[in-house]
This record gives C-alpha cells, sequence and structure tokens, in this order.
C-alpha cells in the first residue's frame, strides 16, 4: 500500500511531496521496498506531515 493521494508536488523547503510527505528517493524506491522498510517510511509520515504544515504557514504580522 502507497501513501500517495495523487498530489504530487515537491516542497523547495523540504524536498518531501506535499501530499504523501515521502522524499523523491522513497517515491522511486518504494515499489522496491519490503514491508519493513515501507512500515518504517509511514511510522514517520505523521510527524513530516506535522513539520511540513509548519513551514507552509505565513509567518503571523507585527504586533500580533
Amino acid at each position: 500500500m502507497s501513501p500517495c493521494i495523487s498530489v504530487c508536488k515537491i516542497s523547495q523547503a523540504t524536498g518531501l511531496c506535499l501530499g504523501c510527505y515521502r522524499s523523491l528517493d522513497e517515491i522511486a524506491a518504494w515499489s522496491e521496498m519490503n514491508d519493513a522498510q515501507r512500515k518504517g517510511i509511514m511510522d514517520q509520515l505523521s510527524a513530516r506531515a506535522l513539520g511540513t504544515s509548519e513551514l507552509q504557514r505565513p509567518a503571523p504580522e507585527e504586533g500580533q
């Protein structure tokens, strides 16, 4: 099972896909990975998503 949701855009800031939060190397190697390797990446995706969303938020304006 792939975490791909067909939103394939790589963040220049993080190098991660904004849809599935995998790196280009992980996406390219996905079909050749074993279940343990895939699970290892899947276990990291929620944390990556949280980190990426922080980078995409606009900075608060001064005085707020």
